[in-house]
């Protein structure tokens, strides 16, 4: 086995390179990443314009893109590659903190793992804040198990915890849920009752910190009214996940190598499962309400769940009285050639939902002068706010506030008697739409679709990669 501090580096390495393996995803760009594209390019004044009306809880995110996009210039290397970064400093960091909790092997293999867990390949590839707020909760948890451990000077260590604690909140605030996980690992190593009330003075001012964005965010909650119930798929993945992490912390007790080393006071499993398990199941109780649940939402728990597969990895080797290193490297190896099929879906174009890029492409394709535009919903504006030349010319027949002028994504459209009124005086519109037939949500959608039904004729319809460009032509009268 090479020598730790090299060894260390071996993860966050591969963090890197599958996460620049394929960045473009074949030139797509899904409906979420649009939205990052079309915030960060307005100026300043703008974003907070867009963020008193709509995605307050992404403010600093789209800052910190506007900031990158002014330096480094816009182009979709550019949009996804501080999640690549900031997932590659969350494996350095995880790696770290495995190490000094039950030693180099764990440590090499816990690193590794997460490298290769699906989600994390994942979200490295996307213009979204997830990968931070990854690598924010990364950093807490090593700051944490030093603090208790009593590791330098007192005030310092637990400033550093309550600041990276708000930082993740104020990039997405659902990550305070971490709070609650070390509350549970805090409860299980039983630190002096001054090391607990410390953490309890900086969990609170992290929460007060992101007070006025989650207040904030509640008055636009409206936005995430679209998230679904969950379904039994959902519970059935969330469920052998857990289950896997707890068969991995049985075969590190067992193996005795998640004791809590010397200098600190948390054991790897003591930390690893809160953090897997307590976020997750505290959104599905909040979900059985109001259905909040999204997978990346809690996509920090995934550290939990890379920390028991290395101390797992290590264990089997002590186990079956093996080298740690030929352990280690022949799992990392099967697990790659086993993953591969969905490491090369995540790259491609269609390994998200849609591609606002392709139904621009397809938009160009179609168009013909004097064509007017629809879009059901209006959400899915978002392809010519991304792509605005191929749309250049046409008539946004229901739109009548642009986005910036109007502080929204999507721009703010005529009452449905005016949209009927402006798609009667066209003679063809083009319809950008989701690929999946569904029934329209607003009274505005809905005339849309009646007006076209009654008084236009399908043309001709591109697929492609989650949406639909259809034209329609007015009938003879």
């Amino acid at each position: 086995m090479p020598r730790t501090h090299f060894a260390a580096w071996v993860p966050p390495a591969l963090t890197f390179l599958l996460g620049s393996w394929g960045l473009r995803r074949e030139n797509s760009m899904w409906r979420d990443e649009a939205a990052t594209w079309e915030a960060a390019h307005r100026t300043v004044p703008e974003i907070w314009h867009l963020l008193g009306r709509a995605d307050v809880v992404h403010g600093l995110y789209y800052f910190f893109m506007h900031d990158v996009f002014a330096i480094f210039g816009d182009s979709l290397l550019t949009l996804r590659l501080p999640s690549v970064l900031a997932m590659t400093g969350a494996a350095a960091l995880i790696t770290r903190l495995a190490c000094q909790l039950a030693g180099k092997y764990t440590g090499v293999a816990a690193g590794l793992a997460f490298a290769l867990l699906p989600a994390i390949q994942q979200y490295a590839q996307e213009g979204r804040p997830y990968a931070l707020v990854t690598a924010c909760v990364a950093l807490a948890c090593r700051l944490l198990v030093a603090a208790v451990a009593g590791r330098g000077p007192g005030p310092g260590r637990w400033a550093a915890y309550s600041a990276v604690m708000l930082l993740a909140a104020l990039l997405n605030w659902f990550s305070l849920l971490v709070l609650f996980a070390h509350a549970v690992t805090i409860a299980l190593a039983r630190p002096p009752r001054a090391t607990v009330l410390r953490w309890a003075v900086a969990a609170c001012a992290a929460v007060l910190g992101a007070l006025p964005l989650i207040v904030a965010s509640r008055a636009q909650s409206g936005q995430v009214a679209w998230i679904p119930p969950v379904k039994p798929g959902t519970l059935v993945g969330l469920l052998a996940t857990l289950v896997a992490g707890t068969l991995c912390a049985w075969l590190i007790r067992s193996g005795a190598v998640g004791r809590a080393h010397r200098g600190t006071r948390i054991s790897l499993t003591t930390l690893a499962l809160p953090l897997l398990a307590t976020p997750p199941l505290l959104l599905l109780a909040v979900s059985l309400s109001r259905p909040v649940y999204l997978d990346r939402y809690v996509l920090f728990g995934n550290l939990g769940l890379a920390l028991l597969i290395g101390g797992a990895c290590h264990a089997l080797a002590v186990r079956i009285r093996t080298s740690p290193r030929r352990t280690i490297a022949t799992i990392t190896a099967l697990a790659f050639l086993g993953l591969l099929p969905v490491q090369l879906t995540l790259r491609s174009a269609n390994g998200r939902i849609d591609d606002v890029l392709a139904t621009a492409d397809n938009v160009a394709a179609v168009r013909e002068q004097g064509d007017a535009v629809l879009y059901i919903p209006a959400a899915r504006r978002d392809t010519a706010l991304v792509s605005p030349a191929e749309f250049a010319g046409l008539n946004d027949v229901a739109l009548v506030k642009d986005p910036l002028a109007s502080g929204t994504l999507s721009g703010r459209e005529g009452t449905p008697r005016q949209i009927a009124k402006a798609m009667l005086t066209v003679r063809r519109i083009v319809v950008v739409t989701d690929a999946s037939a569904s029934s329209a949500a607003t009274a505005r959608d809905r005339t849309k679709q009646r007006i076209l039904k009654a008084y236009f004729a399908r043309r001709s319809e591109t697929s492609e990669r989650g949406r639909k460009v259809v034209v329609y032509q007015r009938r003879p009268r």
